[in-house]
């Protein structure tokens, strides 16, 4: 067994960051359309969350921002003339489009791909899958930059397979690592994966909200990466907790380690779920289930509170895992309560931490919508982009980085203003050479 580390690779917040209202089925995100949003604090917020964990002695990692407005998926729509006026025209005449491309979405990165270790797959080596996001036009357009991102991040192709997205139709919707969760004794042991999905592609789905993951993109994601059919569980995510606003997996459930963190109506068949589990686990571990009925935290509440898209985490020099929670679980009553009953026991879980990371609640993502987890051996971290990794000195960096280009306030009217274009690009531009990603990052970098 392999020396390893679970790492984070936070999304960080891009220049245009708003309420769009765009995602079908995220309650926060239709709550919030058209709100005023203050892209420097969301930034602010996301690198302090970023910065507590790699002071804690975690491998914090970052992900950057998508180029946006985008106008590239403007062009191919047919406006023309210079960059500042495809977008005005856009804005004018195609308001809705135009709100798509310029959403910051990306920032959202537990959607960027499914990952899987080396200690799972056949070759050995660490594998990403980066969502197609096919079920809403404003994050269908992310696959290709996010694939760019893996390789500038993790180069070494003997270590690291990069495959491109599932082919852009709707029986492979794909919605990355929400939809995902790996378990296993230590970080570097061979474990089970679990992929929940939220409909058979092939079936028909009649319901208020979409369920965006299917059951075909998660049986090719496991093809790819060469995982071992007997430790890997295909799971159906409930479909109440789809209909009462649980988008992906992991607004109701997180695992780490040996441990799975999950809501009561979390899955349609719960005993299945959990025998399938057991079954992908034996003779390597036994999974320790955290279950929190439904009578203590209604589904409302989960959803609300964002108590699952929480950050479980292996805390350097503690033997109980820490559940790192918005602070929208704290003030929470029911998730509150929970949470102190929880610790005050002998589980698993023995610290829960509050985080603020306000702006992106507002539009519907928590601590966990933040972050991508990647596996890393002792070799795999030598051979990650070292630029990206966070510490005292990039924290710094990307503060004052932000406090620069990003505007204190963005109401949906100044998403309008032409010179959003040429203020993001100059963000991004300095973006590129604090983290090393070389040249011709951004389509806009290569003209």
């Amino acid at each position: 067994m392999a020396n390893a580390v679970e790492a984070n690779f936070d999304g960080l917040v891009g220049p245009t960051h708003n309420y769009g209202g765009l995602a079908p089925g995220n309650l926060a995100s239709a709550k919030n359309k058209g709100d005023v949003s203050s892209p420097r604090a969301a930034v602010i917020e996301g690198l302090a969350k970023m910065k507590r964990l790699a002071e804690a002695g975690l491998v914090q990692g970052v992900l950057p921002p998508h180029e946006r407005p985008f106008i590239p998926g403007l062009r191919a729509l047919g406006f023309s003339g210079s960059d500042a006026r495809v977008w005005e025209t856009a804005c004018r005449q195609a308001p809705a489009i135009a709100r798509n491309m310029v959403s910051a979405s990306p920032m959202w990165a537990a959607n960027a791909a499914t990952v899987s270790p080396g200690a799972d797959t056949a070759d050995g080596r660490l594998h990403f899958t980066p969502a197609n996001l096919l079920t809403a036009l404003h994050r269908s357009i992310e696959g290709p930059q996010t694939e760019t991102a893996l390789n500038a991040i993790f180069p070494e192709a003997d270590r690291f397979a990069v495959h491109p997205t599932l082919p852009h139709q709707s029986s492979f919707a794909d919605e990355g690592a929400a939809n995902h969760v790996r378990l296993a004794a230590e970080h570097g042991a061979p474990g089970a994966e679990i992929l929940v999905y939220g409909r058979d592609a092939f079936e028909g789905w009649q319901a208020k909200f979409p369920a965006r993951q299917t059951r075909q993109a998660s049986e090719a994601i496991a093809r790819r990466h060469g995982l071992d059919p007997a430790r890997t569980v295909f799971v159906r995510q409930a479909r109440a907790a789809i209909e009462a606003g649980a988008f992906h997996n992991d607004v109701v459930c997180v695992g780490d380690g040996p441990v799975l963190f999950f809501h009561e109506q979390a899955f349609e068949d719960r005993d299945a779920a959990l025998a399938d589990i057991r079954r992908a686990a034996e003779g390597l571990f036994e999974p320790v289930f955290v279950e929190v009925p439904a009578d203590e935290v209604p589904i409302a509440d989960a959803v609300r509170s964002y108590l699952f898209n929480s950050q479980l985490l292996s805390w350097p020099g503690e033997d109980r895992k820490v559940l790192l929670a918005p602070k929208e679980t704290e003030e929470t009553e029911s998730t509150r309560a929970y949470c102190e009953r929880l610790v005050a026991g002998n589980g698993p879980i023995g610290r829960v931490e509050y985080a603020d990371v306000r702006q992106s609640m507002r539009n519907g993502g928590g601590p966990a919508c933040l972050r991508l987890r990647v596996v890393l051996t002792d070799v795999d971290r030598a051979a990650v982009n070292p630029d990206v990794i966070m510490d005292d000195a990039l924290h710094a960096r990307l503060v004052d980085w932000a406090e620069r280009h990003y505007r204190e306030e963005m109401s949906p009217d100044d998403l309008a203003d032409p010179a959003l274009v040429d203020e993001s690009r100059a963000a991004l531009d300095a973006l590129t050479e604090i983290l090393g990603l070389g040249a011709g990052f951004y389509l806009f970098q290569r003209i």
